[in-house]
């Protein structure tokens, strides 16, 4: 008796608290059953002996460059590189052009991801200095997850620093607020050191470990006067690590892959300017907090902040560069690499990339391999391995900065919403992406 769509059989289950053995039903968009047997069969079964099998997942800071900026990305080519980097749902930030800082903006972004996109989609808000009027509107919209805050050097102007704005924003929006921390005062004073610099390691002492740590004390003891709950995006020093831990009731934060993969000086030596980002890598001993931070739970997201430029933008020196660096196809396949260095469980990393993301933001039926959820997942092959080269990047872009670099373990196959959209790293043709519904009533 046929009973669902697909049933994937015997496969190992992975979610944030354990692995099984079982089978797993779709019908449908949903995942209907999840059983150590199912009886009855689908109209297709798959054998899952060997594999295992993780929700999409879900990036939760991309920048994808449309509208204004396509000459390095779009929304089709990037949705692209993050259905196969096994990505099937993206939060995007509002630093394009023009800035999604309206409501006119944002519906302008949804339109042209309804036309374009491959996996599913979400767009923040942007603050400015005077426009909270409009984030109350859009943080009600389909598609918004919350608001985004630069209290750091920003495009355009989406730099919000004034503490009395910042008080009133916390106290006002219902939504998440997520946080980009750098002191701009400190930046500014430390500008001398951009203006005179010769190598890309300068800017890792422009935007030093203390403009980092000033800011991010500065937005918890707003949010423990205002008592709104906030997160802090792409954490990088050991400093903030230490402090941040005393602070998990009233503020979540987020780590990169390449501050996890990656540390200086090694990276600026061997990369120069492809490794220059916001806010940059750091040392070794940073990244040895960032591992801790996971392990004792200060850290609650991993975000790809797929941020591309062309190669000829990055080689124009460690002045003229712009920062930023591509990941959202190549954050998956890390993070299974530091699985099978046992720097953290595959069950861990579940939390990080998927099930964690989808409760921080209320992602209505997102996350988790679970009935009556969408049957988004990615079917993972941990003993195979695979090389990141360049031209696999599906990015506009073209580059990667871990081109070259082996990995242990392989997406086999990628579903949105019960299709099979990427299959070994090629497209199958379903171009299916929709606007994320989020669950929490503001």
């Amino acid at each position: 008796m046929q009973i669902a769509d697909l049933i994937i059989r015997q496969v190992n289950i992975v979610t944030g608290d354990k692995t099984w053995v079982g089978d797993v039903a779709v019908s449908g968009e949903k995942i209907s059953l999840m059983a150590a047997h199912i009886e009855g069969n689908a109209s297709q079964e798959i054998d899952g002996k060997g594999l295992h099998l993780i929700p999409g997942i879900i990036d939760t800071q991309v920048h994808f460059r449309e509208p204004g900026l396509t000459h390095k990305e779009n929304l089709e080519t990037a949705s692209f590189a993050a259905a196969c980097g096994g990505v099937t749902s993206f939060l995007e930030m509002p630093n394009t052009k023009p800035q999604t800082t309206s409501v006119v903006a944002l519906k302008e972004k949804l339109t042209i991801a309804e036309n374009k996109c491959l996996v599913d989609f979400g767009f923040f808000a942007g603050a400015t200095n005077d426009n909270l009027g409009e984030l109350k509107v859009m943080e009600k919209m389909r598609g918004c997850p919350g608001t985004k805050i630069f209290v750091g050097s920003s495009t355009g102007n989406m730099l919000v620093d004034d503490e009395n704005i910042l008080r009133q924003y916390f106290k006002t929006l219902k939504r998440p607020i997520a946080i980009h921390s750098e002191d701009e005062k400190l930046l500014q004073a430390n500008k001398v050191i951009r203006e005179f610099s010769t190598t890309a390691a300068d800017h890792e002492r422009w935007r030093s470990r203390e403009v980092a740590l000033s800011s991010t004390k500065k937005v918890v003891a707003l949010a423990l006067e205002t008592n709104k709950k906030i997160h802090i995006l792409h954490i990088t020093s050991k400093e903030e690590i230490e402090f941040l831990s005393l602070h998990k009731n009233i503020c979540t934060a987020e780590v990169l892959p390449q501050h996890l993969t990656l540390h200086a000086p090694d990276c600026y030596v061997e990369l120069g300017t492809k490794a220059q980002m916001n806010p940059p890598i750091r040392y070794l001993q940073d990244q040895e907090a960032l591992w801790e931070g996971i392990k004792n739970g200060t850290i609650h997201v991993i975000g790809s902040d797929h941020a591309p430029h062309t190669i000829a933008e990055k080689q124009r020196g460690p002045v003229a560069a712009p920062s930023g660096l591509p990941g959202v196809q190549t954050m998956l396949p890390l993070m299974l690499e530091h699985v099978f260095q046992k720097k953290l469980t595959l069950n861990h990393l579940v939390k990080l990339l998927c099930e964690n993301p989808a409760t921080l933001y209320s992602i209505y039926n997102k996350g988790f391999l679970a009935p009556d959820f969408d049957a988004d997942f990615n079917l993972i092959d941990l003993n195979k391995t695979m090389i990141i080269k360049n031209q696999d990047m599906k990015s506009k872009c073209g580059w990667t900065p871990y081109d070259g670099k082996t990995i242990h373990g392989t997406i086999v196959a990628t579903y949105l919403r019960g299709k099979k959209i990427v299959d070994k790293g090629e497209l199958c043709h379903y171009r299916g992406g929709r606007a994320l519904n989020f669950k929490a009533s503001i």
